[in-house]
């Protein structure tokens, strides 16, 4: 990663110096279309924000709907501001002891790598996003932002250095070209953090079941998925940080394998487990198998894609399950499966399907234990530091939002509108919901056994 942002730098470099030249030579023409790429790339991620936005307000009641658009568009501007004023130093300065960056606050010294800033800026928005879905319908907006501006500019900095950064991970060979653990497993870890502070919502665990509250829009949920899809193309592609002939292809090819897989075995999984295809699992099926590609997206063949895609599709199913009914951790949208349990996968995969070091290809184990100790190594970080964070700020406040407040929805406490203009039924806590799965599982195999009756409010 640093070789390729001295390569971005000298090409800015060579660019300003043939600004005035009548015949720009041919590296600075391919300088200017690397940067052009990475440009177009980081409009890419941007737009997975608007994804982020569609597939969380489906996936969650109406009431809330408004809610979750005011986090994520926050969410986006929070992070492009901190990131330039403190994150992106802290991730890209001069390191301090493989720890973390010392200098570039505000760009300061750095001007010239204002591109790879914007693009990486994305990123972090991203890392910061994906806690907005999993703590839904029950935070407050104000604590909220303030786990944002800590994820961007200190927790999420710290571990991109110690990849990206110049930092020990990333010396130490730790391997992953586009974030399954820096970004995915990040955000999730910060996500799973915040959940267990703020408990379930009301009604989610009652009387020793687990009952399901079931999203508003999946059609929207469904676009969602689709914006990101075709956003993540630009999250793996722009990671090459060239317009790369050879490997931005790869990428691409890549990528949408492993998303593909994911779909068709989630869709298989759930028919074979449940009895039916299960809509919300399949389209998290694509998630995971994109966060599953994505560390080793430059160095897995298209072969070695499907399978990562194929395996990252079957842990979704069980991981959604295991989190929801036996760990009774209330993520409505299944974010910590989709980026967390898939993000360790895919961090691992690299170790078993790289081409160059992976065990599958006479690599030896080395990289897999070196992906293994990264992994631990960010989630010690991130859990650690996410939780004294919350621990203070509950000492002075809580972060939820009071009972009356989350059955009457977010959008009249928090903003005193509502997305939709229609009158919706309030002042009902779920307390009558049967048994009826998890949050995204709807327990198919006992369909005709117990009331499919659900109460959405």
């Amino acid at each position: 990663m640093k070789k390729k942002i001295g390569l971005l730098v000298t090409g800015g470099l060579l660019v300003s110096s043939t600004a005035h030249a009548q015949a720009p030579s041919v590296e600075a023409l391919s300088i200017s279309l690397d940067m052009v790429w990475v440009m177009v790339a980081a409009l890419l991620v941007f737009f997975m924000h608007a994804g982020f936005a569609m597939l969380e307000s489906g996936f969650t009641r109406s009431k809330n709907a408004l809610n979750i658009l005011m986090k994520n568009f926050l969410t986006i501007s929070i992070a492009a501001v901190l990131y330039l004023a403190i994150g992106y130093a802290l991730m890209f300065g001069s390191s301090g002891g493989g720890f973390l960056g010392l200098d570039g606050f505000f760009l300061t010294g750095h001007e010239d790598q204002i591109g790879f800033f914007i693009f990486q800026a994305m990123f972090a928005a991203t890392c910061a996003t994906i806690i907005s879905g999993a703590v839904a319908e029950r935070m407050k907006l104000s604590s909220y932002i303030l786990l944002t501006v800590a994820m961007t500019t200190f927790i999420y900095p710290v571990v991109g250095h110690w990849v990206w950064g110049g930092g020990w991970l990333g010396e130490l060979g730790f391997s992953d070209f586009a974030g399954s653990t820096v970004v995915h497993l990040t955000g999730a870890l910060g996500a799973i953090v915040a959940v267990k502070f703020l408990g379930a919502r009301i009604g989610k665990y009652e009387n020793g079941k687990v009952n399901v509250i079931p999203g508003h829009n999946i059609p929207l949920g469904a676009l969602g998925v689709f914006i990101l899809w075709l956003g993540w193309f630009g999250f793996n592609g722009g990671s090459t940080l060239a317009a790369d002939p050879t490997l931005i292809p790869h990428v691409i090819t890549t990528t949408m394998l492993s998303a593909s897989a994911g779909v068709l075995v989630s869709a298989l999984y759930t028919r074979l487990r449940y009895k039916r295809v299960d809509a919300s699992l399949t389209l998290n099926g694509a998630l995971a198998g994109l966060v599953g590609i994505t560390a080793g997206t430059g160095e897995v063949s298209p072969i070695g894609a499907i399978f990562v895609g194929m395996v990252a599709g079957v842990i979704l199913v069980e991981a959604v399950t295991f989190i929801d009914r036996k760990a009774k951790v209330d993520d409505p949208v299944g974010a910590i499966a989709v980026h967390g349990v898939c993000g360790i996968w895919g961090t691992l995969a690299v170790g078993l399907f790289s081409t160059s070091t992976g065990l599958f290809y006479g690599g030896g184990v080395t990289q897999l234990v070196i992906q293994a100790v990264g992994i631990l190594a960010v989630m010690a970080w991130t859990v650690g530091t996410a939780s004294l964070f919350l621990y203070i700020v509950t000492r002075f406040t809580s972060i939820r939002v009071t009972k009356e407040e989350e059955i009457t929805g977010l959008d009249f406490s928090e903003h005193g509108s509502s997305a939709y203009e229609f009158k919706e039924t309030l002042f009902s806590d779920n307390s009558s919901t049967p048994e009826f799965g998890t949050g995204l599982v709807h327990r198919l195999d006992n369909l005709g056994k117990t009331s499919t009756k659900v109460k959405q409010v």
